[in-house]
């Protein structure tokens, strides 16, 4: 079943094109935050992986095992603008992990194979 979708994808696609404009007040970065969490949902669709990005929003994906309670096994977290440049393509996962912008724990923590998202890639 896919993910429910909280944001209508239009609005979502100009909260991400403005955010890529220069935009950075609160409810844009809200917005496309959780937009791309929304899109990462579908395109990896799963339990197991839990994706935080304080304070505007997380999403669980990636097919695998099931956390029923407590800490989820596998997190990754982030804050809102690293978070969008790696949804974008504009910050890669080695360097986002490799520079601890990202805390990712677990075994199947690593979103190299999802990101970036091409719903957030500039056309």
């Amino acid at each position: 079943m896919p993910a429910r979708r909280r944001t209508d994808p239009a609005v979502g696609r100009a909260a991400l094109a403005a955010w890529q404009d220069g935009a950075r007040d609160r409810t844009t970065v809200t917005t496309a935050v959780r937009f791309t969490l929304e899109e990462l949902a579908d395109v990896a669709p799963g339990h197991t992986v839990e994706v935080r990005v304080p304070p505007a929003g997380a999403t669980q994906c990636i097919a695998g095992p099931r956390h029923t309670r407590g800490t989820p096994p596998n997190v990754v977290e982030t804050d809102p603008t690293t978070w969008l440049e790696l949804a974008s393509g504009s910050l890669t996962w080695a360097d986002a992990v490799g520079s601890t912008r990202v805390s990712a724990s677990g075994e199947r923590a690593d979103l190299r194979e999802v990101l970036p998202l091409q719903a957030a890639r500039r056309r």
